[in-house]
């Protein structure tokens, strides 16, 4: 197979990240081959009418909402990421293809899984994924560390199942401890393709794309949504420039059906990402910002008086957005990849593509999983357990009626910032390897397998074709990817030869590097990927706003917002990324 290096990174691009030549491909990455459906010269987004359905989230899918044209002024990003760059109009707009930065690795170099001769999902999961006990990391980061990693993939990106459904479901080891205890030798995991570009596919020069369906931005979409039928509906509308909200400064609740995780169900909060419900630490994060929001739009009307509801909506968003960027890039990533991981800002660069990247969203950024904790801590002000003491993670899927009966967002946000998270590596927690959405047998899912097989889905590479690609060295034994023995020899067990590894799996087994949670490999595709995100992002607040503003932002901690927005006050700490007792 041959790579294409870096997306051409020798050819039409000239730095790290994509960046585009000074006169781009019409088609905005160099390879979205035969276009996009519903527009002749491939610059625009994909074209989806039917109703989709995810087996897996119940996202029930209405017709893709119309592309929303960007604002007149140049101050304010559009609601679904179009517009951002001037000549690739559809760069990071919601319902556009995931870039590709290596050459695909399908099997018929058109759409058919990677990887068919390597070992099942599950056989891999429980060779090398199981964990017998607590692995906290070494260095005090809480879990805020992943607990922010879903909020913020949550706003940059979302590949949900294709319909009618395309089944690639993985089969069961016979005896398997949790999913087939009575040895029956015919139980199946469930799991969908990915949506794609219905335009892909069709030969080896046109292979199959997958789709990012929101805003690729860091923009806080998950907040306000990437269309704008979502956006109006969370609005109150009422000259405010607010959110609505439900009883008790919570999240307003799904009453008009809109498209959400779990279904329609009027018990479900609605916010700007269908995913909010998925666990109730992921919807206190939605909660806190959708305050954040509200905060700042009574302070700016407050400031000044004449502003319309939607001069205050839109300058309350941008502040939203841009406190978003700031917790990422000055709080978030140096507490997962080091401090000065990235290289410094020095502006906007009109080359830069900035997509998500296939690899990015299909693999690496899936790390978050290894450093999940079992249990949800939950703390009053004294840092004691609530009454209801703290939620095993198992029992925190689509839960929200929890915050409102069991103590509200602040037990939550006090025990993200006082547990540290699990270290990043191959191993992952039963909650999510046996017990993900229900128990074995009754909607349980395994993570570790779906996430194998869902770079198998998107046709990645190899773990040693992707180091090729970034200018990495091959590893040539297992024992040069980890100095654990034990995990060489569960490497072994499955793989015959270190060219065989998934790229999740390489890249979670690789040894932590010095200063940062994360291996080699997956430390510099984030760092490549959120360069990009920042560089070639034209409203990045550093970019984008005064000097003033600029300096009131980076000041900004998330800390700071939870201070303002809830009944916490300094029992946590400023840095909430790290424990008191951080190294």
């Amino acid at each position: 197979m041959t790579l294409i290096k870096m997306a051409c990174y020798l050819s039409i691009f000239t730095s790290s990240h994509n960046v585009l030549a000074q006169n781009p491909p019409q088609n905005g990455d160099g390879q979205n081959d035969g276009g996009l459906s519903g527009n002749s010269n491939g610059n625009g987004p994909i074209q989806q009418t039917q109703n989709s359905i995810s087996p897996a989230r119940r996202i029930i899918r209405g017709p893709k909402p119309p592309q929303n044209n960007p604002p007149s002024s140049e101050r304010y990003r559009s609601i679904d990421g179009s517009g951002n760059h001037h000549v690739i109009d559809d760069m990071g707009q919601a319902h556009t293809q995931l870039i590709r930065l290596v050459d695909n690795d399908y099997t018929d170099g058109i759409s058919q899984l990677s990887g068919t001769l390597r070992a099942n999902a599950r056989t891999i999961s429980n060779a090398i994924s199981a964990q017998a006990e607590l692995m906290p990391n070494n260095r005090n980061a809480t879990d805020f560390v992943w607990q922010w990693g879903q909020f913020l993939d949550h706003d940059i990106d979302l590949t949900d199942g294709v319909d009618p459904a395309e089944p690639i479901d993985i089969q069961i080891p016979t005896g398997d401890a949790y999913f087939d205890p009575s040895s029956s030798g015919h139980a199946i995991m469930s799991v969908n393709r990915s949506i794609y570009d219905p335009a892909s596919g069709t030969d080896i020069s046109n292979p199959r794309q997958q789709i990012n369906e929101i805003s690729a931005w860091i923009d806080a979409s998950n907040v306000y949504g990437s269309d704008s039928a979502r956006a109006n509906e969370l609005r109150t509308l009422d000259g405010s420039g607010q959110l609505k909200t439900s009883a008790g400064g919570f999240l307003p609740f799904n009453v008009n059906g809109f498209p959400n995780a779990g279904g329609d169900s009027e018990a479900l909060f609605l916010a700007g990402d269908v995913r909010v419900n998925e666990q109730i630490g992921l919807t206190t994060l939605h909660t806190l910002f959708m305050r954040e929001h509200n905060w700042q739009a009574r302070r700016i009307k407050n400031q000044s008086p004449n502003l319309s509801g939607d001069q205050v909506y839109e300058e309350a968003r941008a502040i939203v957005g841009a406190e978003m960027q700031a917790i990422t890039y000055f709080e978030y990533l140096p507490a997962l990849l080091g401090r000065n991981a990235l290289p410094p800002y020095r502006g906007y660069d009109d080359r830069v593509h900035a997509g998500i990247s296939n690899l990015f969203s299909g693999a690496v950024f899936r790390y978050g999983h290894s450093a999940l904790s079992p249990q949800l801590l939950r703390l009053n002000a004294n840092g004691k357990s609530i009454e209801q003491g703290s939620l095993p993670l198992r029992n925190a899927f689509f839960s929200p009626y929890r915050l409102a009966t069991e103590g509200g967002i602040e037990p939550l946000l006090r025990g993200l910032a006082t547990q540290v998270c699990q270290s990043v590596d191959n191993f992952i927690i039963d909650d999510v390897r046996n017990f993900l959405f229900g128990a074995p047998g009754a909607g349980g899912f395994d993570l570790a397998s779906i996430n194998i097989q869902r770079g198998r889905d998107h046709g990645l590479p190899s773990y040693n074709e992707v180091r090729a690609a970034y200018g990495l060295p091959l590893k040539k034994s297992f024992a040069e990817i980890t100095s654990d023995v034990d995990k060489q020899n569960a490497l072994a067990s499955v793989y015959p030869s270190v060219d065989d590894i998934d790229l999740w799996v390489g890249g979670l087994s690789e040894n932590i590097e010095p200063g940062a949670l994360v291996g080699q490999l997956i430390r510099t595709v984030l760092i490549e990927q959120f360069s990009a995100l920042r560089d070639g992002d034209r409203f990045y607040f550093e970019n984008q706003m005064t000097r003033q503003q600029v300096d009131q932002i980076r000041r900004t901690r998330l800390s700071d917002i939870i201070r303002r927005n809830t009944d916490i006050g300094f029992e946590i700490q400023d840095n909430v990324f790290f424990a008191v007792q951080a190294l």
